[in-house]
């Protein structure tokens, strides 16, 4: 083996981009690799992409930008999804010395091997993602108080906006024994907290075994794996990062109703309030699918948090639809949103369709959509004020105060005399205070 080298990392986009961040450094620390801090001197910088929006292409050529500022000799490894997607492209970047696809990432050492000893590998790792067909587990660790656990990657789906199929490849899964086995490692980091991660959670228990061309029916499913976690690991709490509506079955929410160890908390993406819409995107369900979600949980947990995803000016979308997709989650008992502004991706259909919506719209129509989504949560904050809930203590605060999450996702200061960093304290929600925040108490 070569000498050992420094080794930083960087990651754009998703929950599950940070786990497998994660694991790679692990990776290359076992190999005898020094990792360090991004902003740090380091001889080879790893990027792991996102390329869900445009945006996420120009933060990688600008994290490229900055490790060769930093370190101008330095060798640049490109990887996740825009890597995937636009290997060719990225070779082109000055300054980058290796792009690794979907299927070569998780063998980062074998890679960075070659580049010390010299050898002649070509620039371009990047196999047809149609032949990645292994699920490879990770987590992300580092922070004490919460870990990001991958049980699932890859999409079956074919939402007419979306580039992560040709990203990430066919919808497969962990087991579930593997997961209950990782997530006791996690517990023994001395982590309080496991957000289940995947690029489309709700779809696991697929395999990745084919006979006669048709793929072998699931083991197991998502409502298998939550109870398995709940039922044989210690980890206080779990999160469910982000589930389908179409997925999101009453048996999983009465679960997590009687479970003491998932949170009353649920992400679950609409991308409009339009059925017309819904109906041009591909999507799996309708509003009125959705409109059953929320209810259903919020009949049985009238104190969950719900948090939205919504896509604003995808082409076609008229001030009508707009206006529909505003009044149905004005009207509906959630609790925030993640907005995002439509952006074309090559090579999906959306990108083809003609009835383009104007930029200044789109933004028009985020900022609208933004600043009900503020008042929709300091509504469901102020819901909880004199409740008492268990809160999650973190590092992050002020000079006087920890935060920490309760367990159904409100954020609150809690006066550092009143716990300690990766404690979980019943804390009872007591005001706002002059900053905006929620303010915690010990009865």
């Amino acid at each position: 083996m070569g000498a050992p080298r420094t080794i930083a990392f960087h990651t754009l986009g998703c929950k599950l981009n940070y786990s497998e961040s994660s694991t790679l450094s692990d990776l290359c620390e076992k190999q005898g690799h020094h990792i360090t801090n991004w902003d740090a001197p380091a001889d080879i910088y790893v990027i792991n992409t996102c390329s869900v929006t445009d945006q996420a292409d120009k933060k990688c050529r600008y994290a490229i930008r900055q490790a060769l500022q930093t370190s101008p000799d330095a060798k640049v490894i490109v990887t996740g999804c825009y890597a995937q997607l636009k290997p060719r492209e990225i070779t082109e970047i000055p300054g980058v010395a290796l792009v690794l696809g979907a299927g070569e990432k998780f063998r980062i050492t074998e890679y960075i091997e070659a580049l010390i000893q010299g050898n002649n590998i070509a620039s371009l790792q990047a196999g047809a993602i149609q032949d990645v067909k292994t699920f490879n587990s990770s987590y992300s660790f580092g922070d004490r108080t919460r870990s990001f656990l991958k049980v699932q990657d890859g999409c079956d789906y074919k939402c007419t906006f979306c580039t992560i199929p040709q990203a990430r490849g066919r919808s497969r899964s962990d087991t579930i024994e593997n997961a209950v086995s990782k997530a006791k490692e996690i517990y023994h980091l001395g982590v309080k907290e496991i957000v289940l991660t995947g690029i489309n959670l709700g779809d696991f228990g697929n395999g990745t075994e084919v006979i006669e061309g048709v793929r072998t029916k699931k083991e197991a499913l998502f409502i298998d794996l939550i109870k398995a976690l709940d039922s044989e690991t210690p980890i206080s709490r779990y999160r469910i990062s982000s589930i389908e509506p179409n997925l999101c079955t009453d048996e999983i929410i009465n679960f997590v109703s009687y479970s003491k160890r998932f949170m009353p908390h649920f992400h679950i993406p609409l991308q409009s309030g339009s059925d017309r819409v819904l109906r041009l995107m591909q999507r799996r369900y309708l509003r009125q699918v959705y409109t059953s979600r929320v209810e259903k949980i919020k009949s049985i947990m009238p104190h969950a948090c719900i948090g939205v995803d919504i896509i604003v000016g995808f082409p076609g979308e008229t001030d009508q639809d707009f206006q529909d997709t505003y009044d149905f989650v004005h009207h509906l008992d959630v609790s925030y949103f993640h907005v995002f502004t439509y952006s074309e991706r090559k090579n999906t259909p959306a990108a083809e369709m003609k009835e383009v919506v104007p930029m200044n719209v789109r933004r028009e129509r985020n900022e609208a959509l933004r600043l009900l989504s503020e008042k929709k949560k300091h509504y469901f904050y102020t819901s909880q004020i004199s409740s008492i809930r268990p809160v999650l203590l973190e590092q992050d605060g002020d000079e006087n105060h920890w935060s920490g999450f309760t367990d159904n996702y409100v954020r609150c200061m809690v006066h550092k005399s009143m716990g300690n960093p990766n404690e979980i304290v019943d804390i009872k929600l007591d005001s706002w205070d002059a900053k905006g925040n929620i303010k915690g108490v010990i009865e």
